[in-house]
């Protein structure tokens, strides 16, 4: 005779509540590790202008800064540095003259000190200058 055993199914269940709490908390970590994170760049307070267009970010960005000093594209060089830094600089298949430049100066920057690095930068061979400013409120 054979015995009837009842055999009990094995159930499993896996919560996905520790799981999906974890999720949250890593998504929480990243969102607020993100936000503290502060670009690299040079402080300026950009002279303000009513007629201020938009320009390229493309090209060569040099600043001047309160303080005295001057970089060519996040590079601190001096004024005779900055004419070799431009005589060296590779534009690629686009003519020197045809090449933007932008020059961020701080409102507290010389005319006599903005002049000069004009004069270096026609020097160097490129015509398209752009003085970058801040739109007025």
């Amino acid at each position: 005779m054979k015995l009837k055993t009842k055999r009990e199914g094995i159930r499993s269940n896996v919560d996905m509540t520790p799981m999906i709490d974890i999720v949250f908390q890593l998504i929480l970590f990243f969102l607020v590790s993100t936000t503290f994170a502060t670009l690299p760049g040079i402080k300026l307070n950009l002279p303000q202008s009513h007629t201020a267009e938009s320009t390229s970010l493309m090209g060569i960005t040099i600043t001047a800064d309160s303080n005295g000093a001057l970089y060519f594209n996040d590079k601190e060089v001096s004024m005779t540095g900055l004419g070799e830094e431009l005589l060296t600089f590779d534009t690629g298949t686009t003519k020197k003259e045809e090449f933007p430049v932008s020059l961020e100066a701080d409102s507290e920057v010389t005319n006599g000190t903005i002049v000069k690095i004009f004069d270096v930068i026609r020097e160097s061979g490129y015509c398209v200058i752009n003085l970058r400013t801040t739109a007025e409120k």
